[in-house]
């Protein structure tokens, strides 16, 4: 089993950045796809980005390109998703998932519970 858990999250002005961390216990990430997840109020969970288990490709969807970028540090166990720029509508709650770099919920293994980022404009 692997446990994550998101935090980074909070409320920031229109153009400010966040770093979100995702990081796991139970198990090492070292091995495992990793990606970002968000869901805004009354809409569907959404792919952010995803990165591979030694960090050399990296997937984004037009939500976040040139402003969000991936990472990880497989020593420390953590994924980070640096935010720049960032819009009210990035407003959402973010999360992180194991077992994949696909931009399908569903081929995920693990989930963390969520950091919520509100965008104020």
């Amino acid at each position: 089993q692997v446990q994550l858990v998101e935090t980074g999250g909070g409320l920031v002005q229109a153009g400010d950045s966040l770093r979100l961390s995702c990081s796991a216990s139970g198990r090492t990430l070292s091995t495992y796809g990793m990606g970002w997840f968000r869901q805004a109020p009354g809409k569907e969970r959404e792919f952010v980005a995803a990165i591979t288990w030694s960090g050399t490709s990296k997937y984004y969807t037009d939500v976040g390109a040139g402003r969000f970028t991936i990472s990880r540090d497989n020593a420390a166990n953590t994924v980070y998703l640096q935010m720049n720029s960032l819009k009210p509508e990035d407003t959402a709650v973010y999360y992180c998932a194991a077992g994949s770099t696909s931009r399908t919920i569903a081929a995920y293994s693990y989930w963390g519970q969520g950091t919520q980022v509100t965008v104020s404009s």
